[in-house]
């Protein structure tokens, strides 16, 4: 697929979506880059400013399967994943899967979730499989998880833990809507959920061309070698207890590459990074409680502040180009 078309495409999806949400095109931006870069998205924020509308507009603007999964204390890992049955007139188990086997998976309030059920998401979100019994069943493509947490302080949540927050590719809060934009929601959705009116915009089948031609775009050694060095400053910054993984590179530049597709662009450059770093790096972060203590901040706060100050001292490539 041409970036081009690439582009319209996407300038569609995000027109559709910001007919449902009011005045957060960063959000919405950010929620398409990680659909086409192949990832998963994490929405925490406080309860009612949008974060399950997002998730549902980003998945009916695509016309592909979709299933939704309310995440509660008492939810079984096997309500995700599905479960064997044994079928009493063949006289031998079946596999009934669960509400993960679809393109879109949009897990609702997932902090509310036990560990173990969390942990149900672990191998379908890196390996795009399910074992259940021993018997391995491979998730369609594209597949993508979005799920929404409320904060850890709040009553009967648990926090993820690292190895789940590492597989999200993107974080993002939505925050409060600003004045016109919270006049112009009580005023559309007076009536009815703008959600009953939204369409398709795109197909499955464009989707996986998108996604095709996200990731053919040119990345060029200086440009990765600068997405590393960010990554890799984590680790030894003296206000954190853990840095980013191998796998933040890796879905940094991914992200990137999408990004810069939906602006129209073959090759990736040092600010597609500098803009998706934040997203992307502060989530896996895991400040010192030190720290914490000192600059007397929330662990988000804290660990975005890091990767701002990382961005700011890592030396910028110049004269990064397209693909020669």
């Amino acid at each position: 697929m041409p970036i081009a078309q690439l582009q319209a495409y996407g300038e569609r999806i995000l027109a559709n979506i910001q007919t449902v949400i009011d005045g957060k095109p960063e959000s919405v931006l950010t929620a398409l880059t990680v659909l086409l870069a192949e990832g998963h998205l994490l929405i925490e924020d406080i309860p009612g400013v949008g974060k399950t509308m997002l998730a549902k507009a980003l998945a009916r603007s695509v016309d592909c399967s979709i299933n939704r999964i309310q995440f509660t204390p008492d939810l079984l890992p096997s309500d995700v994943t599905g479960v064997a049955v044994f079928n009493q007139s063949e006289r031998r188990f079946e596999f009934k899967p669960g509400p993960v086997f679809a393109n879109i998976v949009i897990g609702d309030e997932i902090n509310r979730a036990s560990p173990k059920t969390q942990s149900a998401l672990l191998e379908c979100m890196e390996e795009h499989q399910v074992t259940v019994d021993g018997i391995t069943y491979a998730l369609s493509r594209p597949f993508t998880v979005v799920a929404t947490q409320n904060p850890i302080e709040m009553e009967g949540t648990y926090a993820l833990p690292e190895a789940q927050r590492d597989r999200f590719m993107a974080r993002i809060s939505m925050g409060y809507p600003d004045h016109e934009s919270e006049l112009a929601m009580i005023d559309a959705r007076d009536s009815s959920s703008p959600l009953t009116r939204l369409e398709p915009v795109v197909t499955v089948e464009q989707v996986r061309a998108m996604m095709l031609a996200a990731r053919a775009v040119f990345a060029s050694t200086p440009v990765k070698r600068y997405a590393v060095a960010i990554v890799r400053a984590t680790r030894d910054d003296h206000d954190l207890r853990l840095g980013a993984s191998p796998r933040a590179s890796l879905q940094l530049i991914r992200a990137a590459k999408a990004k810069a597709a939906l602006d129209g662009r073959d090759f990736v450059l040092p600010d597609d990074i500098d803009a998706l770093a934040m997203p992307v790096l502060s989530h896996r972060l895991v400040p010192s409680s030190r720290s914490l203590g000192h600059h007397h901040q929330d662990t988000g706060a804290l660990a975005d502040e890091v990767v701002r100050r990382i961005i700011a001292a890592t030396p910028v490539p110049m004269g990064v180009q397209s693909r020669a």
